[in-house]
Order: C-alpha cells, then sequence, then structure tokens
C-alpha cells in the first residue's frame, strides 16, 4: 500500500494505468526501541523499499527522506552553497555532516543515529509525520510547541 494521496491515470479503456503518490499524510506514534531504532507505519514504507535518508530539518525535527527527493534535496542545497555566501555553506556543510543512508529490516525498523536523536530531543516516544514530499519525525514535546500553534492560523483562513 502507498502513503499519501493516490492519483490514477486513466487509460483508453477507463481502467486505472498506474498510480502515483502526491503525498506523505497523517501522523503516527511510536517508540524507540532500546537499540535506538524506529518503526516506520506501514502505509509509508513502500516509498522506501530501496532505503531512505535522514537529515537534521527546520523547526528542530528530522526529516526522512525517499531516496529521489533526498537527491533533489541535495542538489538545492548544493545550488544554494555555490550561489550564496559564507552562511549557506555552512549550512550545507551541516546538512550533508548530520545526513545519512537508512535501511528498513523486515519489520519496517530503522536505526536512529545518536547525533540525529540528539539534534530532534528524539527518545522514547516519537511522533512521525507526513509532510507531503518528506517524512518528519519530531519529540511530542518539540511538536506541541512548534506546529500546534499553527492550528489557530489554519482555521481562521491565515494567508499570512
Amino acid at each position: 500500500m502507498q502513503s499519501g494521496v493516490l492519483c490514477h491515470e486513466v487509460g483508453d479503456k477507463g481502467a486505472p494505468e498506474e498510480a502515483r503518490m502526491l503525498g506523505f499524510v497523517g501522523q503516527f506514534q511510536h517508540t524507540l526501541d532500546a537499540k535506538g531504532r524506529l518503526i516506520l507505519p506501514a502505509r509509508f514504507r513502500a516509498e522506501f523499499e530501496r532505503g531512505g535518508h535522514l537529515s537534521p530539518n527546520s523547526e528542530g525535527c528530522v526529516a526522512l527522506w525517499t531516496p529521489g527527493e533526498f537527491a533533489r534535496q541535495s542538489e538545492e542545497r548544493l545550488t544554494q552553497a555555490r550561489s550564496g555566501g559564507s552562511a549557506e555553506r555552512q549550512q550545507a556543510r551541516y546538512w550533508a555532516a548530520n545526513s545519512s543512508d537508512v535501511e528498513f529490516d523486515k519489520q519496517g525498523r530503522f536505526a536512529l543515529p545518536a547525533s540525529i536523536r540528539d539534534y530532534a530531543q528524539l527518545e522514547g516516544e516519537v511522533l512521525i509525520v507526513g509532510a507531503l514530499d518528506h517524512v518528519e519525525l519530531w519529540a511530542p514535546g518539540v511538536f506541541d510547541r512548534m506546529v500546534n500553534p499553527a492550528e489557530h492560523a489554519f482555521r481562521q483562513g491565515s494567508d499570512e
């Protein structure tokens, strides 16, 4: 089963020919095990059959990227570093130095390096959140502080 919203392209006979993912959606809560591993929700696993990549993300969470999206993000950061100043190069270095490859076992578990766990304050319970083009891993308290306040603006239809 693919995660997110699916679009089906209809062939000449009216039958769906191909499905493509439009985004990772939903949120789940799982617990880190004693070895620092986390279980990826089953609905997200199909997109990570070839593995994935972890990287520090803004606002204190960790991003889990598919191989294709990680390549796109890497290219984008490289372009910014080459055309930017010292701050852009330093951010690109930090991102690259703290990113890592991920492999999943048959149960959908993957290891989070200690540096990634420390960056996002991940211990015990972890929120696994679909963020359209990637999956985010959050400490529940950080998520409550950083993301939940957006609910008010969302309800108000804010276009800020």
